[in-house]
C-alpha cells in the first residue's frame, strides 16, 4: 500500500486568503470508553515555509513506537497547538458529534489563551462535516475538508498531537481500572475490552449510550 505523505498545499492555498490556518482532527471518535479528544494546530504563511517534520502523518499511519517524538516534533513545528476534550458524560447527554463539536470549542479556546486570534484564520476540519458551528462556535471560517488529516500536514499534526494526549489519558486511567486494558486498547472495543465488560460491568468512563444495546459478541 502506498503512504501518502502530507504536504502544504492546500495550507498555502488558504494563506493567501487569510494570515493563519487552524487544522482540527479528532481522536477517540468511535471508543467504548473515555473521551474524545479534538487536536488543532496553527500554520501562518511563515511556517508554511518551513519543511515539513519526517515521518508525519495521519496518526493512524505512525507506528505506536514513534508518536511520542513525532507528536513532538510537530508541536514545535506548527505555530501553537492544543488539544480539547469531552468527557464520556458528554457524549452521553448530548450525542458524539455536539460532544466533537464542544471539544473542537475548547481546543479553540486554550489557542486563544495563548495568543491566537481564531476569527483570523481558516479552519481546517478533518471530514465532510462542520460540527463545530452548531455546537455554539461564533465568527469562524470553518471548511470540513475529507482527509485532511492524510493530505494536510497541519492536520496531520493535529491528529499525531490529539493521538499521544488521548493514550496517555487513557494510560493513566488503566491504572485505576486495570481489569479492562485500556493501555493496550486505549478504549476501543477489543476483545480484551469487550470480555471486561462483560465481567466487570460498565465504569464511569465508560459511553453507557454507546453500542451497548447490541450484543458484544
Amino acid at each position: 500500500m502506498t503512504v501518502v505523505e502530507p504536504r502544504l498545499t492546500l495550507e498555502r492555498r488558504l494563506l493567501r486568503e487569510r494570515p493563519i490556518v487552524i487544522a482540527l482532527d479528532e481522536v477517540g471518535r468511535g471508543a467504548l470508553a473515555g473521551p474524545v479528544a479534538v487536536g488543532a494546530a496553527v500554520v501562518d504563511a511563515r511556517g508554511a515555509r518551513r519543511r515539513i517534520p519526517s515521518g508525519l502523518r495521519d496518526s493512524k499511519l505512525v507506528p505506536e513506537s514513534k508518536r511520542e517524538d513525532v507528536a513532538a516534533r510537530a508541536a514545535s513545528w506548527v505555530q501553537a497547538s492544543a488539544v480539547g476534550w469531552a468527557s464520556a458524560r458528554e457524549i452521553d447527554e448530548v450525542g458524539i458529534m455536539r460532544a466533537l463539536g464542544l471539544a473542537a470549542i475548547r481546543a479553540i479556546a486554550d489557542l486563544r489563551a495563548h495568543g491566537v486570534v481564531p476569527e483570523a484564520a481558516i479552519v481546517v476540519l478533518d471530514g465532510n462535516h462542520d460540527y463545530i458551528t452548531p455546537a455554539g462556535a461564533a465568527g469562524l471560517t470553518v471548511r470540513p475538508v475529507v482527509k485532511a488529516d492524510r493530505d494536510c500536514a497541519s492536520a496531520a499534526a493535529a491528529s499525531v498531537i490529539a493521538k499521544v494526549a488521548r493514550d496517555a489519558v487513557m494510560t493513566g486511567l488503566h491504572d485505576e481500572q486495570p481489569a479492562y486494558h485500556w493501555a493496550r486498547n486505549k478504549g476501543y472495543a477489543s476483545p480484551d475490552h469487550r470480555e471486561a465488560i462483560l465481567a466487570h460491568g460498565l465504569t464511569e468512563h465508560h459511553r453507557a449510550s454507546w453500542a451497548f444495546a447490541q450484543p458484544l459478541f
